[in-house]
């Protein structure tokens, strides 16, 4: 962003232009996304809007960045390991079918059509490293004791199969089906049982002589 809004108006304002750009970009797709449209449908002047967001392109990597901290919201609400496994689990899916049935046609435009920004301090960068330490960390809580290495592992294909099954409901108009979100929960709660049965008789790692 170009400047950060301070006041409780300002907020407001980027705020309503955040919305209206992911109507807009969900609506249009990111070839037909313009700045002219967005300020008409947040009700603010090309002006104000260029205050904050210089370009297009700084519009949607903020609109990207307003999807991932709802999605980070959701892991972090998962993070309590004194809840049961089965509870925590039904948070994450109710959450990840909460966040993504809001807008769906956005989500197909940012996977697929948007511009991805590049380097260490880019949203991606930034929201892949918490996105799967916070799996990585309800499969360790789960009872895995495995190395590091394979709890990684195991969290890059949960979040994998997580993300992929939400992302097709939401473009096949399914998203909302009850049956959807059990077999959700049923896949994800095998796993995390047969990853945790697997650490528990896998042989101890041999170690090596002086």
């Amino acid at each position: 962003m170009r400047k950060e809004p301070r006041q409780a108006r300002s907020r407001a304002t980027v705020e309503a232009i955040l919305v209206a750009g992911g109507l807009v970009l969900g609506r249009r797709g990111w070839a037909r996304f313009t700045t002219n449209e967005v300020a008409e449908i947040a009700g603010v002047s090309i002006g104000s809007l260029y205050q904050y967001f210089p370009n297009k392109l700084i519009l949607s990597q903020a609109i990207t960045a307003r999807h991932f901290d709802q999605i980070l919201a959701v892991l972090r609400a998962i993070g309590d390991a004194t809840l049961p496994l089965a509870r925590r689990v039904e948070q994450l899916i109710d959450g990840m079918i909460g966040v993504h049935s809001i807008n769906p046609a956005l989500h197909r435009v940012l996977l697929e059509e948007a511009p991805r920004a590049r380097g260490p301090k880019s949203v991606h960068e930034k929201f892949d490293a918490e996105y799967l330490g916070c799996y990585a960390a309800l499969i360790a809580q789960s009872g895995d004791t495995r190395t590091q290495e394979s709890i990684d592992a195991a969290a890059q294909v949960i979040s994998a199969a997580v993300s992929g099954a939400i992302h097709d409901a939401a473009h096949r108009g399914t998203i909302g089906s009850p049956a959807l979100k059990q077999e959700l929960v049923d896949m994800i709660e095998a796993y995390l049982l047969r990853c945790r049965r697997r650490a528990r008789t896998a042989p101890a790692t041999p170690k090596k002589g002086r």
